[in-house]
C-alpha cells in the first residue's frame, strides 16, 4: 500500500534548517511520533498542525501544499 503525502513536515523542517528531534523538544513530543509524522505514517491534529506552523514561522498551508 502507497503512503499518501499528506503533510510537508519533512520538507519544511529541511527548508528551515531544522530537525525533527529539535522539533519533538518545541512541541514536547515523543521524537518517534514527529518522525512518524515526518514520513506521513500518521498525521497530527490541526491544532498541533498550526502549532508547527506557528513554531517554524511558516503559514499552516506551508504544510499541507508545496506554495512554491
Amino acid at each position: 500500500m502507497e503512503v499518501v503525502k499528506l503533510n510537508r513536515i519533512k520538507a519544511v523542517l529541511a527548508e528551515t534548517d531544522k530537525q525533527g528531534k529539535w522539533l519533538a523538544q518545541q512541541l514536547g513530543k515523543d521524537p518517534t511520533t514527529v518522525s512518524k509524522w515526518c514520513t506521513n505514517t500518521i498525521q497530527p491534529d490541526l491544532k498541533t498542525l498550526a502549532e508547527i506552523a506557528e513554531i517554524l514561522n511558516v503559514n499552516i498551508r506551508e504544510l499541507l501544499v508545496n506554495t512554491k
